[in-house]
């Protein structure tokens, strides 16, 4: 570790990483609450400090050039550093107040988070947590990148270096419309079932569309061209008759309420995944994730077995 002062600042860094973000110096100084004069003069200091052309400027456009690239980058891991080494000093005053981001996947969050949000704003009540929904691969970049603190997701899915809590495993559970032949049987479903049935599947990016797709290549299912954007518009289009699906057991309560399905759920080695919260190595919040894990991993295990008694009354 160097002694001597560095020849720039976590400013200036601040400064040309959201040149970067922006491609414009006018908004980087406006989200940066500094002039503009004043911005590109912090930034010339911070070229010639390093010895290297940052961007290309012209008076279309701003774009890094190959060197600014990868020291933009370097810089983004030192700012987050910094705002971690921050978050960790306030977390060590009070580690369960404060603002928590915290992702979730669009297959998750309407069946999960109207009950466990208002459980863990009694029971960490100094603690503010905003939700993000997104696709999974969204979620592990803005993850990986700072942007939210966690992420409440399948951990089959690729998911990088992480640390995490298990909430539970939600099961598959095999949806046909009513009179379909394989709604009939009351046994547990078997893959052999499926041979050659029409299967409806989500659309790419949806980590329960991978999930789900491995399950039925195993069965010989054939996946029908359409692919729904969501968990209701999947329910949909099986309740109308255009063919069978798999459905999360999270899922199944509000979806077989609003239409007209059959479930069932699947005999032993059955399919599911395992639902967890995520979050980056070394992050001064573990202590509130786990925390807020256990909270939701407590509140997930009553409407699991809620949900096994509606399906087997």
């Amino acid at each position: 570790m160097r002694r001597s002062p560095h020849p720039f600042t976590l400013r200036q860094l601040q400064y040309a990483v959201t040149i970067a973000e922006t491609r414009s110096f006018r908004q980087a100084a406006s989200l940066c609450a500094v002039s503009q004069p004043s911005l590109s003069a912090q930034l010339a200091q911070l070229e010639r400090a390093l010895g290297v052309t940052l961007f290309e400027r012209t008076k279309r456009r701003v774009l890094p050039t190959r060197a600014g690239e990868e020291l933009l980058a370097r810089a983004g891991a030192v700012l987050r550093e910094g705002d971690d080494l921050a978050e960790a000093a306030a977390r060590l005053a009070d580690p369960f107040a404060g603002t928590l981001r915290i992702g979730v996947i669009p297959t998750i969050s309407p069946y999960l988070l109207p009950d466990i949000a208002p459980v863990l704003r009694k029971r960490h009540e100094r603690l503010r947590l905003q939700w993000i929904e997104d696709k999974t691969p969204a979620l592990v970049a803005r993850l990986h990148g700072g942007e939210i603190d966690a992420a409440l997701v399948a951990l089959e899915a690729d998911l990088g270096d992480v640390a995490h809590e298990t909430i539970g495993r939600d099961a598959f559970v095999l949806a046909v419309p009513l009179g379909h032949p394989l709604g009939v049987r009351t046994t547990p479903a078997t893959l052999r079932e499926l041979t050659g049935t029409s299967v409806l599947l989500l659309d790419d990016g949806h980590c329960f569309r991978d999930q789900a797709l491995a399950w039925c290549t195993r069965a010989r299912a054939e996946e029908l061209d359409f692919r729904a954007t969501s968990l209701p518009t999947l329910a949909q289009m099986v309740a109308d008759g255009a063919g069978v699906t798999l459905l999360p057991a999270l899922a199944v309560a509000t979806e077989t309420q609003r239409r007209a399905l059959r479930v069932r759920p699947f005999g032993p080695p059955s399919p599911g995944r395992t639902i967890a919260l995520v979050w980056r190595r070394g992050t001064p919040l573990a202590r509130a994730l786990r925390a807020v894990a256990g909270t939701i991993a407590e509140v997930y295990a009553r409407l699991a077995r809620a949900g096994r008694r509606r399906r087997a009354e």
